[in-house]
Formats: structure tokens, C-alpha cells, sequence
């Protein structure tokens, strides 16, 4: 990854925040609070790291994709685009 510095403090930053949120579902559950309260910071979790993948599908296009294209490997540059395409889609 050829994130700049800036990006990488964000994307950081973010990963933390998922991961306290992760350990308070965690607590959550063993706490038995109530199963609605844990899905909807499960679901906040999810769309946190949704957006954390998508700064980085950003920042992977910018970077590693254009770099593939500027150096004639265009096609394998596509390729790899439509496989990360379809692994994101779920």
C-alpha cells in the first residue's frame, strides 16, 4: 500500500474506533444487554468498517491501479479492479 501518511493516521484511527466497538459488543453480550442494543451497534460497526474499505478501495485506486496503468499493465490493472469488486459486493 502507497497510502500517504495522512491517510494511514485515518485509516488507523478508524480501526481503533472498530475495535472498541467490537470489544463493547463483546461486553455487550456477556452482559446480556438488550439483543436490539447489540444489533444496532453491530450494524454501526459494519458501516464503519464498510467506510474504512472504501477509503482504501479509494486510496488503492489512486495509487497502486494508476501506477499498473502507467506502467502498461492496464488489463492486469482491470482485472484486479473487477475481483476487488466482487469481493467487497459480499
Amino acid at each position: 500500500m502507497t497510502a500517504d501518511l495522512a491517510t494511514k493516521k485515518n485509516l488507523q484511527t478508524r480501526l481503533n474506533r472498530i475495535e472498541g466497538q467490537v470489544r463493547a459488543i463483546n461486553r455487550m453480550i456477556q452482559e446480556d444487554v438488550y439483543c436490539d442494543d447489540v444489533l444496532t451497534q453491530i450494524a454501526a460497526t459494519r458501516q464503519a468498517l464498510n467506510s474504512v474499505s472504501h477509503l482504501l478501495l479509494e486510496q488503492h485506486m489512486k495509487t497502486c491501479i494508476v501506477d499498473k496503468i502507467n506502467h502498461n499493465e492496464t488489463e492486469q490493472a482491470m482485472e484486479e479492479l473487477l475481483k476487488t469488486f466482487k469481493r467487497m459486493k459480499g
